[in-house]
């Protein structure tokens, strides 16, 4: 079946304006123009567009997407997998984020009584996943499948008290690094003890620790910008490096 631009905006539920503009990028050409000129799509383009808008729906930019739809070694069938999983994980913290407002109203209304696991289970459950959705594929690289399922777990359990001491430990560390940063010693006693407060920090999850496990993970801060960004945006260019060359010094001394 073949669509005009109008008809395919209306069935897909975007402007003509987006889909001239998808032609005009390169992202989105029609499959021919007829004699009136009109830009005229066929099935291709129409499952094209769909994984477009898959895409968008995780806020891909433009450039990316076109990039890989454009890739010879483009899974159709995997791409599709992928998004279904992604979108039943989207599904699932916003069903739980849900409940916990549901139950959070109840409380109010003094209909039932909101325990103090319950009133922070969806954030925990919404952190994991987002921590999954970033950084999934190189923790599990590096540290094995088992070890992140267990570290998931652990967290997940983790009390009300618990889960907030570790919020205000995360803030202590990036306190303490803007401060240390301005030294530029990453061997003083000072350092010292912002290496042995993240090792704390990373005990409230990690289901082992071990000092060679600490320096991978440090090494990871300087080697991925994701994490740099983490550390440097909040304490300042360089507090990724400064952080991972402390905690060296904290587990090789």
């Amino acid at each position: 079946m073949e669509y005009t631009i109008k008809k395919l905006s209306e069935l897909a539920g975007v402007t003509s304006r987006t889909l001239r503009h998808y032609d005009a990028i390169g992202l989105l050409k029609p499959k021919r123009i007829n004699s009136s000129n009109y830009r005229i799509y066929g099935s291709e383009e129409v499952e094209r567009l769909q994984q477009i808008l898959f895409y968008r729906e995780f806020d891909l930019p433009l450039e990316e997407i076109k990039r890989i739809l454009d890739d010879s070694h483009y899974d159709t069938e995997g791409s599709l997998l992928a998004h279904r999983q992604a979108l039943l994980q989207k599904r699932q913290r916003l069903d739980l984020l849900l409940q916990t407002i549901d139950r959070t109203l109840a409380d109010q209304r003094g209909e039932r009584t909101m325990t103090d696991k319950e009133k922070f289970e969806g954030f925990k459950k919404k952190q994991l996943q987002e921590n999954e959705k970033n950084y999934g594929e190189e923790i599990r690289e590096r540290y094995g499948a088992d070890t992140v399922e267990k570290s998931n777990q652990k967290f997940a359990s983790l009390t009300e008290e618990q889960h907030q001491k570790l919020q205000l430990m995360a803030n202590q560390i990036l306190a303490d690094l803007k401060t240390e940063l301005q030294t530029g010693d990453p061997t003083s006693k000072e350092a010292h003890a912002l290496a042995a407060l993240h090792k704390e920090w990373l005990t409230y999850t990690w289901p082992s620790y071990t000092e060679e496990a600490h320096r991978g993970l440090a090494d990871m801060y300087v080697a991925d910008e994701r994490f740099t960004s983490y550390y440097d945006e909040p304490a300042g260019i360089g507090a990724a490096q400064f952080l991972r060359d402390a905690i060296y010094a904290y587990t090789t001394e």
